[in-house]
């Protein structure tokens, strides 16, 4: 059974740093396109990243330049590193494997505040 289980939410201030860590099980990591959703309240879940697993990147425009994702095969691991946040990117932030036997998988989400 695939799982995945997101870390590394919290509150940041305006400006600020934090990194997102999601640990996948069940399945060979390294085959799949990994990646990043968020959905603030009110609002539709949006993509934000993904890495290939040929480790080709693809980001929202909203978050280029700031955030970065990076995969660890051997750790069955995606991240997200993201810098000079900003209050509209307060979000529960999902973790996504694409494409696993013809379906994808979702984490149970971690929430990112951005506030004073």
């Amino acid at each position: 059974q695939v799982q995945l289980v997101e870390s590394g939410g919290g509150l940041v201030q305006p400006g600020g740093s934090l990194s997102l860590s999601c640990a996948a099980s069940g399945t060979i990591f390294k085959l799949y396109t990994a990646g990043w959703y968020r959905q603030a309240p009110g609002k539709q879940r949006e993509f934000v990243a993904h890495i290939t697993s040929s480790y080709a990147t693809k980001y929202a425009d909203s978050v280029k330049g700031r955030f970065t994702i990076s995969r660890d095969n051997g750790g069955a691991t995606v991240a997200l590193q993201m810098s000079d946040l900003k209050p509209e990117d307060t979000a529960v932030y999902y973790c996504i494997l694409e494409g696993v036997d013809e379906r994808d998988y979702w984490g149970q989400g971690t929430q990112v505040t951005v506030s004073p």
